[in-house]
């Protein structure tokens, strides 16, 4: 099935033979002939971009509907969440290949397109006649990018593919040119609607004539791929990517699916350990992808597998969503023979599931623990990171001495994060309120402040700050100074029951910390001594959610799991720790 009607093919032989590009002329005149039914005898130096749908395009009675290639340009992609966004968001910039066979050597283009977005231009909804393309260009405000802005919303609307392949034709007897980016994104169309044939014929003419393509084209080749029942072309696929590049993320995670969706699961662990030995962090999507489809099968090796998901979540404080939270439920109640139930409960403040009685895990380090992480967190986050850049030797002795005269703390508040809790009201208020609300019971405050604070000005009242000072201790730093350093210090030096409040998760100072298991000790530390903001219902007063006295991982016993959740999926780490949880039981 060509891409042309048949009446257009003697324009497009005509054509042929006025134009030579690089392409390897053997597997050119192949394709062509497969394509347009020529004899072997019919000579041909010019291979034209060419798919096999059954759609015919207007045939040009004056001219040749083809899409003839002489240049190579090339488009970035962004790879976002998983990889969905492959077909659907295409970037603007443009790149330039050089005329030789190979990797692409990158070209910026004009900024312009990347300024506007064109929401209001609409595609044509029938393929359009090559004066028809010709009208719209010269009545469009700048023709220049006209056919770049018109793909663009053509992949936006999830236009016909005869359209768009109507515009190739218009560029290609307007131009004798198809730039690369516009193949690519005729490819995201194609996998956008899931043409099969069409995917296959693009990588067919692109493999042919590039040695090398960029990881845009690749996501989506092996995502058009491997939703189809040609999915297995995709493992093909990633093989080749693997001999130039390490794969991304969207590839190994469209390649796990598709195995997950055939039952193929041994393959699909397979991929899941490669991508994670190559320091490829995993969706929660693809994870819930592994217990969405073993549900109902057997095999204890396949349980070791899921069970491992768990253990992964556990080891890096994830909290599936409320929906992966249901798959993972499901699962375990699918298993054959495995008496799992699971229920949806909130612990109890002393620790205990209200389910099964179990007490989960203390969040509180030994006394060993806790010397050793302190050392870690003072050697290799507090001297061995950048903390001198802001904050000077003298200053951070400063401030060790004043702790020393002082300490112990009960709460050690970071006094300009908390100003921030509520953008309507002065800083000075929200931290005035932030104060009154943990010293209720006497604790002994240690706020972090910036000199800037003890001037009087709109957002820092000199009576205001007066007031607070005899309520709390203060050290003002300099107004540059990095202050998560002090307060990890005071927090650790006041000792094992001293509990910190800021709103950072703190992620770059964990990072900073050599080994694994002081990691997970700081995580854990974190867990138990971090206070947490929660709005009033009436919005009008600042409350804190008291740190858990048990640890808020995934946890299991052998024959109970208890998982916390959240409601909604969060991009983003969060210092917030979940209030919810699953329980599941397995019964005698």
């Amino acid at each position: 099935m060509a891409l042309f009607s048949q009446t257009s093919q003697q324009g497009f032989q005509a054509l042929l033979w006025k134009c030579r590009t690089f392409w390897p002329v053997s597997r050119c005149q192949q394709l062509f002939a497969v394509s347009f039914n020529i004899h072997n005898s019919d000579k041909v130096s010019y291979y034209s971009f060419m798919t096999s749908s059954s759609t015919a395009l207007p045939v040009d009675p004056k001219g040749t509907d083809v899409i003839p290639t002489k240049k190579r340009s090339e488009i970035d992609y962004e790879e976002e969440k998983g990889g969905d966004e492959d077909a659907k968001g295409i970037p603007e910039g443009k790149l330039h290949f050089s005329s030789s066979v190979g990797a692409p050597k990158k070209r910026l283009m004009s900024p312009v397109l990347s300024r506007h977005k064109f929401t209001n231009v609409q595609p044509p909804e029938k393929p359009l006649w090559a004066e028809e393309w010709i009208r719209l260009r010269e009545s469009f405000w700048s023709p220049g990018i006209f056919e770049e802005v018109m793909f663009n919303r053509m992949v936006t609307c999830n236009s016909p593919i005869d359209v768009a392949k109507s515009l190739l034709t218009h560029v290609a007897k307007s131009n004798g040119d198809i730039p690369y980016n516009f193949l690519v994104k005729y490819l995201a169309l194609c996998v956008q609607q899931g043409q099969t044939s069409e995917i296959c014929d693009v990588y067919d003419i692109m493999k042919t004539r590039f040695k090398i393509l960029e990881s845009g084209a690749y996501n989506l080749l092996v995502r058009g791929l491997s939703n189809s029942d040609q999915w297995r072309m995709a493992l093909t696929l990633l093989e080749e990517i693997k001999k130039i590049m390490i794969p991304s993320r969207t590839n190994y995670e469209s390649c796990i699916k598709a195995a997950s969706r055939h039952q193929e699961m041994n393959l699909a662990f397979e991929l899941y350990h490669e991508m994670l030995a190559k320091d490829l962090v995993p969706t929660l999507d693809v994870l819930q992808a592994f217990f969405d489809f073993s549900r109902g099968m057997k095999g204890a090796e396949l349980q070791k597998e899921l069970f491992g998901i768990l253990l992964y979540l556990r080891e890096n404080q994830i909290y599936p969503h409320k929906t992966f939270m249901r798959s993972i439920k499901l699962w375990f109640e699918s298993i054959p023979g495995g008496n799992w139930k699971g229920r949806l409960t909130n612990i109890k403040d002393s620790g205990q599931c209200p389910v099964c009685n179990h007490q989960l895990e203390d969040s509180d380090l030994t006394e060993e623990e806790y010397n050793n992480l302190r050392e870690r967190i003072i050697r290799d986050v507090i001297h061995g990171t950048d903390t001198f850049r802001k904050t000077s030797p003298q200053e951070f002795e400063a401030f060790q001495t004043f702790v020393e005269n002082r300490f112990p703390f009960d709460i050690v508040i970071d006094g300009l994060n908390v100003s921030h809790l509520k953008p309507r009201k002065m800083q000075c208020e929200n931290l005035f309120d932030a104060v009154n609300c943990l010293a209720k019971e006497n604790a002994r405050l240690l706020v972090l402040g910036r000199k800037h604070m003890l001037m009087n000005s709109s957002n820092w009242k000199r009576d205001i700050m007066e007031e607070m000072q005899n309520k709390a201790d203060f050290f003002f730093a300099e107004n540059i100074s990095e202050d998560d350093a002090f307060l990890l210090y005071a927090t650790l030096r006041s000792g094992k029951h001293c509990k910190f409040v800021t709103r950072d998760f703190l992620r770059d100072h964990k990072a900073c910390l050599s080994d694994s298991l002081t990691r997970h000790l700081f995580r854990k530390w974190q867990r138990g001594h971090q206070i947490v903001f929660s709005p009033s219902v009436e919005g009008k007063h600042i409350n804190f959610l008291p740190a858990f006295c048990y640890d808020c991982v995934v946890q299991t016993t052998g024959d109970t799991w208890h998982i916390p959740y959240k409601d909604t999926f969060e991009e983003k780490y969060s210092y917030r720790v979940p209030r919810k949880w699953l329980c599941i039981q397995q019964k005698g």
